[in-house]
């Protein structure tokens, strides 16, 4: 098994940021409760593919319903490695949960961002059977999974990520 990477917390400024950005104005001492508590993304067993992620809050999602989570996380990984994220398995199974973007992907540049690699995850419950999911702050809800990639023999891009989200072709 190669060790490619580190999770890490963003700043609580730039978690503070996300969060209002989502959610609104949040007093300073709740913002701190939620930041303390984040939890970093770890394997569940020894022979788990997926880095489980956390929700930093609990909430409730009806069917057709969407919430885009701050984590609070980021990662540092080598060059030629992406994550990808996905929902949890069991949650897609049971609600169709489904990620908005289908798979999140996180490249290795991100973390040097302008926002200092903040991953958020935007959620669907797409349930057409009516159910309403429930995640408690804390509970395993998405996972990510590191993967090697390869570039073509004529790449020559020599661009320098500066930004977030969707910054790579601006």
């Amino acid at each position: 098994m190669k060790r490619i990477a580190k999770f890490m917390k963003v700043s609580p400024e730039q978690f503070a940021e996300g969060w209002k950005d989502t959610f609104g104005d949040t007093d300073t001492e709740t913002l701190e409760k939620i930041y303390e508590e984040i939890k970093l993304p770890v394997r569940a067993t020894s022979g788990s593919a997926g880095y489980d992620f956390f929700s930093p809050l609990s909430f409730e999602l009806k069917p057709g319903e969407t919430i885009k989570i701050p984590t609070g996380i980021r990662v540092q990984m080598e060059e030629g490695w992406v994550l990808k994220l996905y929902p949890r398995s069991g949650l897609g199974f049971k609600y169709r949960l489904q990620l908005n973007n289908t798979v999140g992907i996180i490249d290795s540049d991100y973390f040097y961002s302008d926002n200092e690699g903040h991953m958020f995850i935007k959620i669907t419950n797409d349930s057409n059977e009516g159910k309403i999911m429930q995640v408690e702050a804390g509970t395993g809800f998405a996972q990510g999974i590191f993967v090697e990639y390869g570039i073509t023999v004529d790449d020559d891009v020599c661009q320098v990520r500066n930004g977030g989200f969707g910054s790579t072709t601006k």
